[in-house]
Protein backbone atom coordinates (compact mmCIF):
# COMPACT_ATOMS: atom_id res chain seq x y z
CA UNK A 1 0.00 0.00 0.00
CA UNK A 2 1.16 3.77 -0.77
CA UNK A 3 2.03 5.98 1.93
CA UNK A 4 -0.58 8.15 0.12
CA UNK A 5 -3.13 5.34 -0.18
CA UNK A 6 -2.22 4.33 3.67
CA UNK A 7 -2.89 7.71 4.81
CA UNK A 8 -6.26 8.48 3.01
CA UNK A 9 -7.22 5.03 4.96
CA UNK A 10 -6.51 6.29 8.14
CA UNK A 11 -7.97 9.64 7.86
CA UNK A 12 -11.18 7.62 6.61
CA UNK A 13 -10.93 4.79 9.30
CA UNK A 14 -10.29 7.52 12.12
CA UNK A 15 -7.81 4.58 14.16
CA UNK A 16 -7.52 5.15 17.68
CA UNK A 17 -3.64 5.15 18.13
CA UNK A 18 -1.14 7.23 16.69
CA UNK A 19 1.35 4.00 16.63
CA UNK A 20 3.15 5.13 13.35
CA UNK A 21 3.79 9.14 14.05
CA UNK A 22 7.13 9.65 12.31
CA UNK A 23 7.96 6.71 10.94
CA UNK A 24 7.71 7.96 7.62
CA UNK A 25 10.39 10.04 8.27
CA UNK A 26 12.03 10.93 5.68
CA UNK A 27 9.24 10.16 3.58
CA UNK A 28 9.40 8.03 0.48
CA UNK A 29 6.11 10.12 -1.27
CA UNK A 30 8.43 13.39 -2.56
CA UNK A 31 5.68 15.25 -3.62
CA UNK A 32 4.88 19.79 -3.90
CA UNK A 33 2.12 21.30 -2.27
CA UNK A 34 -0.80 21.05 -0.75
CA UNK A 35 0.82 18.66 1.89
CA UNK A 36 -0.70 15.13 2.82
CA UNK A 37 -4.32 15.43 5.24
CA UNK A 38 -2.30 14.95 8.28
CA UNK A 39 -4.38 15.56 11.13
CA UNK A 40 -7.86 15.69 9.57
CA UNK A 41 -8.37 13.21 12.51
CA UNK A 42 -5.72 13.41 14.76
CA UNK A 43 -5.18 9.37 14.31
CA UNK A 44 -4.90 9.76 10.52
CA UNK A 45 -2.25 12.34 11.63
CA UNK A 46 -0.43 9.98 13.29
CA UNK A 47 0.18 8.05 10.74
CA UNK A 48 0.70 10.79 7.61
CA UNK A 49 2.92 13.13 10.19
CA UNK A 50 5.86 14.47 9.02
CA UNK A 51 3.99 14.19 5.69
CA UNK A 52 3.16 17.85 5.59
CA UNK A 53 5.47 17.84 2.20
CA UNK A 54 2.81 17.50 -0.36
CA UNK A 55 -0.28 15.47 -1.84
CA UNK A 56 0.20 17.09 -5.24
CA UNK A 57 1.83 15.45 -8.23
CA UNK A 58 5.09 14.12 -8.00
CA UNK A 59 8.13 15.70 -9.02
CA UNK A 60 9.69 14.71 -12.65
CA UNK A 61 12.95 13.71 -10.36
CA UNK A 62 11.18 11.92 -7.38
CA UNK A 63 14.30 14.72 -5.78
CA UNK A 64 12.46 15.24 -2.22
CA UNK A 65 11.59 19.15 -1.87
CA UNK A 66 10.97 20.56 1.15
CA UNK A 67 10.67 23.82 2.34
CA UNK A 68 12.95 25.13 5.57
CA UNK A 69 9.75 26.04 7.60
CA UNK A 70 8.66 22.21 6.96
CA UNK A 71 11.64 20.81 8.26
CA UNK A 72 11.72 23.08 11.04
CA UNK A 73 7.96 22.45 12.29
CA UNK A 74 7.28 18.96 10.85
CA UNK A 75 10.38 16.99 10.33
CA UNK A 76 13.29 18.03 12.76
CA UNK A 77 13.38 15.30 15.56
CA UNK A 78 12.14 17.60 18.19
CA UNK A 79 13.02 14.79 21.14
CA UNK A 80 16.12 13.37 20.37
CA UNK A 81 17.67 15.16 23.62
CA UNK A 82 14.60 13.89 26.05
CA UNK A 83 15.31 11.27 28.57
CA UNK A 84 11.84 10.10 29.60
CA UNK A 85 10.38 10.12 31.57
CA UNK A 86 9.78 13.43 31.08
CA UNK A 87 6.94 16.14 31.20
CA UNK A 88 6.61 18.88 28.46
CA UNK A 89 4.55 21.95 30.21
CA UNK A 90 3.42 24.96 28.70
CA UNK A 91 1.32 28.30 29.37
CA UNK A 92 -1.97 28.76 27.04
CA UNK A 93 -3.74 32.11 27.08
CA UNK A 94 -6.24 33.32 24.60
CA UNK A 95 -7.27 36.70 24.68
CA UNK A 96 -8.74 39.59 22.17
CA UNK A 97 -12.30 41.23 21.79
CA UNK A 98 -13.92 38.71 19.78
CA UNK A 99 -14.63 35.67 22.84
CA UNK A 100 -14.05 35.86 26.32
CA UNK A 101 -10.13 35.49 27.73
CA UNK A 102 -8.77 32.69 29.47
CA UNK A 103 -5.98 30.61 30.65
CA UNK A 104 -5.00 27.77 30.28
CA UNK A 105 -2.39 24.60 30.10
CA UNK A 106 -1.16 21.90 28.24
CA UNK A 107 1.37 19.09 28.66
CA UNK A 108 3.15 16.23 26.58
CA UNK A 109 4.13 13.45 28.85
CA UNK A 110 6.95 11.32 27.17
CA UNK A 111 7.87 7.52 28.18
CA UNK A 112 10.12 5.06 27.05
CA UNK A 113 9.49 2.97 24.11
CA UNK A 114 9.68 -0.90 24.75
CA UNK A 115 12.98 -0.79 23.29
CA UNK A 116 14.32 1.89 25.88
CA UNK A 117 14.05 4.85 23.17
CA UNK A 118 12.48 7.96 23.08
CA UNK A 119 9.59 8.50 23.25
CA UNK A 120 5.70 7.04 23.14
CA UNK A 121 3.94 10.36 24.34
CA UNK A 122 0.44 11.37 25.75
CA UNK A 123 -0.71 15.16 25.87
CA UNK A 124 -3.50 16.95 27.86
CA UNK A 125 -4.46 20.04 25.87
CA UNK A 126 -6.37 22.32 27.92
CA UNK A 127 -9.48 21.39 30.23
CA UNK A 128 -13.34 21.55 30.53
CA UNK A 129 -14.98 22.52 27.95
CA UNK A 130 -12.13 24.23 25.48
CA UNK A 131 -10.22 20.58 26.00
CA UNK A 132 -9.14 18.85 23.08
CA UNK A 133 -9.08 14.54 23.26
CA UNK A 134 -5.48 13.33 22.42
CA UNK A 135 -4.67 9.53 21.42
CA UNK A 136 -1.67 8.17 22.54
CA UNK A 137 1.92 7.96 20.23
CA UNK A 138 3.70 5.06 20.62
CA UNK A 139 6.45 6.31 18.29
CA UNK A 140 6.74 10.48 18.79
CA UNK A 141 10.05 11.59 16.75
CA UNK A 142 8.96 15.83 16.46
CA UNK A 143 6.91 17.02 18.97
CA UNK A 144 3.04 16.43 19.30
CA UNK A 145 2.42 19.53 20.75
CA UNK A 146 2.81 21.20 17.64
CA UNK A 147 -0.29 19.50 15.77
CA UNK A 148 -2.15 19.56 18.73
CA UNK A 149 -1.74 23.43 18.73
CA UNK A 150 -2.80 23.51 15.38
CA UNK A 151 -5.83 20.73 15.65
CA UNK A 152 -7.10 23.05 18.09
CA UNK A 153 -7.12 25.86 15.76
CA UNK A 154 -8.57 24.60 12.78
CA UNK A 155 -11.51 23.43 14.73
CA UNK A 156 -12.15 26.62 15.94
CA UNK A 157 -11.67 28.16 12.85
CA UNK A 158 -14.60 25.76 11.51
CA UNK A 159 -16.72 26.79 14.52
CA UNK A 160 -16.11 30.57 14.32
CA UNK A 161 -16.96 30.13 10.39
CA UNK A 162 -18.84 27.38 9.58
CA UNK A 163 -16.24 26.67 6.98
CA UNK A 164 -14.56 23.25 6.73
CA UNK A 165 -11.60 21.75 8.71
CA UNK A 166 -10.02 20.58 5.52
CA UNK A 167 -9.73 24.10 4.32
CA UNK A 168 -7.83 25.54 6.73
CA UNK A 169 -5.42 22.40 6.87
CA UNK A 170 -4.75 23.16 3.66
CA UNK A 171 -4.00 26.26 3.57
CA UNK A 172 -1.87 26.41 6.65
CA UNK A 173 0.13 23.39 4.65
CA UNK A 174 0.78 25.53 1.55
CA UNK A 175 1.88 28.27 3.93
CA UNK A 176 4.58 26.64 5.55
CA UNK A 177 5.84 25.50 2.05
CA UNK A 178 5.56 28.27 -0.11
CA UNK A 179 5.05 30.93 1.90
CA UNK A 180 6.94 31.26 5.25
CA UNK A 181 8.79 33.67 6.72
CA UNK A 182 12.13 32.07 8.53
CA UNK A 183 14.34 34.12 11.16
CA UNK A 184 16.87 33.88 13.18
CA UNK A 185 16.05 35.58 16.75
CA UNK A 186 16.80 35.32 20.67
CA UNK A 187 13.92 34.59 23.28
CA UNK A 188 13.88 34.74 27.11
CA UNK A 189 14.22 31.37 28.73
CA UNK A 190 14.26 30.83 32.67
CA UNK A 191 16.43 34.31 33.03
CA UNK A 192 19.16 33.61 30.31
CA UNK A 193 19.03 34.93 26.41
CA UNK A 194 18.78 31.65 24.00
CA UNK A 195 18.99 31.61 20.05
CA UNK A 196 15.93 30.14 18.08
CA UNK A 197 14.17 30.76 14.72
CA UNK A 198 10.73 32.31 14.13
CA UNK A 199 8.67 30.83 11.36
CA UNK A 200 5.53 32.73 10.29
CA UNK A 201 3.03 32.63 8.26
CA UNK A 202 -0.31 34.30 6.59
CA UNK A 203 -2.25 31.53 5.58
CA UNK A 204 -5.47 33.51 4.27
CA UNK A 205 -4.28 37.07 2.87
CA UNK A 206 -4.35 35.06 -0.48
CA UNK A 207 -6.64 33.16 0.15
CA UNK A 208 -9.12 32.64 -2.88
CA UNK A 209 -11.96 32.14 -0.22
CA UNK A 210 -11.26 35.00 2.10
CA UNK A 211 -14.27 36.99 1.20
CA UNK A 212 -16.53 33.83 2.76
CA UNK A 213 -14.76 34.59 6.28
CA UNK A 214 -13.26 38.24 5.62
CA UNK A 215 -13.09 39.63 9.22
CA UNK A 216 -10.63 36.51 10.20
CA UNK A 217 -8.44 36.64 6.80
CA UNK A 218 -6.07 38.69 8.94
CA UNK A 219 -4.91 35.50 10.86
CA UNK A 220 -1.12 34.69 11.37
CA UNK A 221 0.49 32.20 12.96
CA UNK A 222 4.33 32.34 14.58
CA UNK A 223 5.97 29.02 15.27
CA UNK A 224 9.33 29.88 17.72
CA UNK A 225 11.91 27.00 17.85
CA UNK A 226 14.97 26.57 19.63
CA UNK A 227 17.19 23.62 20.43
CA UNK A 228 18.11 25.16 24.19
CA UNK A 229 14.64 24.23 25.29
CA UNK A 230 13.38 20.99 26.35
CA UNK A 231 11.00 19.74 23.44
CA UNK A 232 12.51 22.65 21.15
CA UNK A 233 9.04 24.28 20.74
CA UNK A 234 9.21 27.68 22.77
CA UNK A 235 6.05 28.51 21.69
CA UNK A 236 3.32 29.39 19.26
CA UNK A 237 0.96 32.24 18.34
CA UNK A 238 -1.80 33.20 16.50
CA UNK A 239 -3.28 35.83 16.22
CA UNK A 240 -6.47 37.82 14.31
CA UNK A 241 -5.65 41.84 13.95
CA UNK A 242 -8.89 43.99 13.77
CA UNK A 243 -9.87 45.84 10.77
CA UNK A 244 -8.74 49.23 12.67
CA UNK A 245 -5.09 48.75 13.27
CA UNK A 246 -5.72 51.17 16.28
CA UNK A 247 -8.11 48.71 17.69
CA UNK A 248 -6.63 45.38 20.10
CA UNK A 249 -7.01 42.40 17.98
CA UNK A 250 -9.64 40.23 17.46
CA UNK A 251 -8.04 37.12 18.85
CA UNK A 252 -4.77 36.15 20.47
CA UNK A 253 -3.90 32.51 21.20
CA UNK A 254 -0.34 32.23 22.57
CA UNK A 255 1.06 28.48 23.77
CA UNK A 256 4.40 28.92 25.59
CA UNK A 257 7.05 26.38 27.26
CA UNK A 258 6.97 26.66 31.37
CA UNK A 259 10.16 29.07 31.92
CA UNK A 260 9.59 31.28 29.01
CA UNK A 261 9.81 34.93 29.37
CA UNK A 262 7.78 36.60 26.89
CA UNK A 263 5.83 40.40 26.39
CA UNK A 264 1.60 40.87 25.75
CA UNK A 265 1.33 40.29 21.95
CA UNK A 266 -0.94 43.36 22.60
CA UNK A 267 0.47 45.11 19.31
CA UNK A 268 1.34 43.78 16.01
CA UNK A 269 4.72 41.73 15.68
CA UNK A 270 4.87 41.42 19.64
CA UNK A 271 6.51 37.98 20.96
Amino acid sequence: MSVRTLCRSALDAAPASLSHFHRLHPWSMAIRPPIPALFALLAGLATCLPSWAAQGEPRPDSTPDYSVAERLIFMDEHLSAEHPPATLKYSFRKTGSLEASFEDSVSISLGQRPDGTCCTASGSFLSGEHRLALPEIDDARSNPVILYFLEHDVRDMQRLTKGQQAHFRKRIRMAVYNGAEVRATTFRYRGKSISGQEVSIAPYLDDPSRQRFASLARKHYVFMMSDAVPGRVYGIRSRIDNADASSPPLMVEEMYIDGAEVVTASAPGAR
